[in-house]
């Protein structure tokens, strides 16, 4: 199916592989890109399960028009299972004490970061 506003075609892929456990997702993504005549890159494959005794998996395809579209649209996570974006981790202690100042704030300012001073009533 072709979705015109997200500049992509998307599709639920059924894989034939009797006597193997499964395709990896990079041998997926390499055979759809030459299928559809386009880059690896812009070939997304994600939820792919095999049936009960093996020889057939179904999953779902996302095959996007240009690297805008994908970056556009596409979910960080899924960028970087593909290496497309490197997700940089802040250390454990960081994250713990950005969790709790957060805490403190309210609505938009937890977009922000900083708490906004109450003026007094005086």
């Amino acid at each position: 199916m072709t979705n015109r506003l997200l500049q992509r075609k998307q599709m639920v892929v059924d894989v034939l592989h009797p006597g193997l456990a499964n395709l990896s997702k990079v041998e997926v993504r390499e055979k759809l890109s030459k299928m559809f005549k386009t880059e690896s890159d812009l070939v997304f494959p994600f939820g792919f399960r095999t049936q009960f005794g093996g020889g057939r998996s179904t999953g779902f395809v996302l095959v996007y028009d240009s690297m805008d579209a994908v970056k556009k649209f596409e979910p960080k996570y899924r960028l970087a299972r593909q290496g497309l974006v490197e997700i940089k981790r802040l250390a454990r202690k960081q994250r713990k004490e950005r969790k709790n100042r957060n805490k403190k704030l309210t609505g938009t300012q937890k977009a922000k970061g900083k708490k906004v001073r109450k003026s007094r009533g005086d």
